[in-house]
């Protein structure tokens, strides 16, 4: 299984942005040629993590955070009222910038396709394993998210770095080897990399993301491992092209099912979502009870936002749908989009 991290930056990156630093981090990220085509084993995903050290960190960045959930509440107010989306998927532009090390970490424009495949399957209910959500939960199961995806460009670039470091970013600048976004006001940045390292040079992360208080800010956008790209390739059990989805799950501010912290049994912000007191891996069997408060709940293990196999998730709920589609309203954070 594999680790997923996916992350709002930690608010290192502000360090990350001095010269003296990165060069300091660069010997480090260079040594790390063992780790190359490491599969993770276990999914997990630092994002919230990322996110909160960040939110502590920066009053601006809280206050940009604070915003956006008041702007969510408030369309979900207007749209129960009727003003908000009477029609009209929202078309996601995406670039891709795959940085690699050797011939087979160049993902081709193959499994890139794929990928977006997936992700226009996933967020418009038409994946083939949507039939498998379980009866309790099909009233509150999203149908078709009104969000698809596009691509507009590819870019590529050969690195003798053989791990990027998720808390310096090298990999979204030019100046350390990477690629700079892509107008990230208007579109999402998927970055891909050989090897993506923490805070601590350890590999095995799959994949993270920044939330929408990062929108069109350099480094906004998605990391993820070459090995966890589309399906043709990737690495099992992480190889129907879920981490992605999962990742964009995130950059459309879904926190974890258990909230925005490792505590769990916290708020996603999503009332059909079952309290959950942690991630749920590999492929667990329905119905799968765990415990909030002293309360058993079935939990919606199935859901993209939780840490099983690629092959166990496949649905998003009714309310995590209007949390996405606020994010690219008209007066949404990411409305840039658009």
């Amino acid at each position: 299984m594999k680790k997923l991290f996916f992350g709002a930056l930690v608010l290192s990156f502000m360090s990350a942005c001095n010269s003296d630093n990165i060069s300091n981090q660069e010997e480090i990220s260079q040594d790390t040629g063992a780790t190359t085509g490491l599969v993770a084993s276990k999914r997990s995903c630092p994002s919230d993590l990322i996110r909160e050290k960040a939110l502590k960190n920066d009053p601006a960045l809280k206050a940009r955070y604070e915003a956006n959930e008041l702007q969510a509440e408030n369309f979900k107010r207007d749209l129960s009222m009727g003003k908000v989306l009477a029609d009209g998927t929202v078309e996601i532009p995406v670039v891709f910038n795959v940085i690699y090390n050797t011939a087979s970490q160049n993902v081709s424009d193959a499994r890139i396709a794929e990928q977006i495949a997936v992700l226009n399957a996933d967020y418009s209910a038409t994946n083939s394993d949507i039939n498998k959500i379980p009866s309790a939960f099909q009233p509150s199961a999203a149908g078709n998210v009104k969000i698809s995806f596009k691509l507009v460009a590819t870019n590529r670039k050969q690195s003798t770095k053989t791990g990027w470091r998720s808390d310096l970013e090298q990999m979204k600048k030019s100046s350390t080897g990477g690629i700079n976004a892509t107008d990230p006001t208007k579109n999402m940045n998927i970055w891909v990399v050989n090897s993506i390292l923490d805070e601590n040079n350890q590999p095995g992360t799959l994949g993270y993301a920044y939330y929408p208080e990062s929108a069109g800010l350099w480094y906004d956008g998605l990391v993820i491992g070459y090995q966890y790209i589309g399906k043709t390739g990737a690495s099992a059990p992480f190889n129907l092209g879920r981490t992605v989805t999962h990742e964009v799950g995130h950059y459309l501010n879904l926190p974890h099912l258990w909230g925005s912290s490792d505590t769990g049994c916290q708020t996603d912000y999503s009332n059909d979502t079952p309290t959950s007191p942690g991630p749920n891996y590999g492929t667990p069997s329905y119905p799968l009870n765990r415990v909030c408060g002293g309360v058993s709940r079935s939990q919606m293990f199935m859901n993209y936002m939780d840490y099983v196999d690629d092959k166990a998730m496949f649905m998003f709920s009714a309310n995590q749908k209007t949390r996405m589609q606020a994010v690219v309203a008209a007066a949404g954070p990411r409305a840039g989009l658009r």
